[in-house]
């Protein structure tokens, strides 16, 4: 595993989320990060990199949001209020974790044993006056520039 880290300042994270989603080799990315890091502000300027027209809310009320891409879409998941495994399977985690789209996860550890192993991590730290911190772990046995998702 090797870690990447970005500092950037808010009016640079669509440029951010451009250079990040080139070392992505997973369509199952985790979010990580203290309340109002920023975790869904990335995962909007992500959607815009990914050519989507849409804009990304907070799923913490909804459990999980759906956003279209052209020809896929992204699950994007907020387990906060999340309590028990049992409560993901009820709502049908599974078929999400076995489709073949983006799953954007905040919150993830409330469904830690669930996790596809190739996940990889974004983890965002508010440094304050609008910058912020985004480590990236890259599992670098896996990874091959050819193949990341653009």
């Amino acid at each position: 595993m090797q870690t990447i880290e970005f500092t950037y300042h808010l009016k640079d994270i669509d440029a951010i989320a451009s250079r990040v989603l080139k070392y992505l080799n997973t369509k199952t990315v985790l979010f990580n990060g203290k309340m109002g890091a920023g975790k869904t502000t990335f995962v909007n300027a992500l959607l815009k990199a990914l050519q989507s027209n849409d804009v990304a809310t907070s799923p913490t009320f909804s459990i999980v949001n759906e956003y279209s891409l052209p020809n896929d879409k992204i699950y994007h998941f907020d387990f906060y209020r999340v309590e028990s495994i049992e409560e993901a399977y009820n709502f049908g985690i599974e078929d999400y974790l076995s489709s073949k789209h983006w799953l954007f996860m905040e919150w993830a550890e409330r469904i830690e044993e669930l996790i596809p192993i190739d996940a990889q991590t974004i983890t965002i730290t508010d440094l304050d006056n609008n910058k912020r911190s985004l480590k990236l772990t890259i599992n670098t046995k896996k990874f091959n520039r050819k193949n990341s998702y653009k």
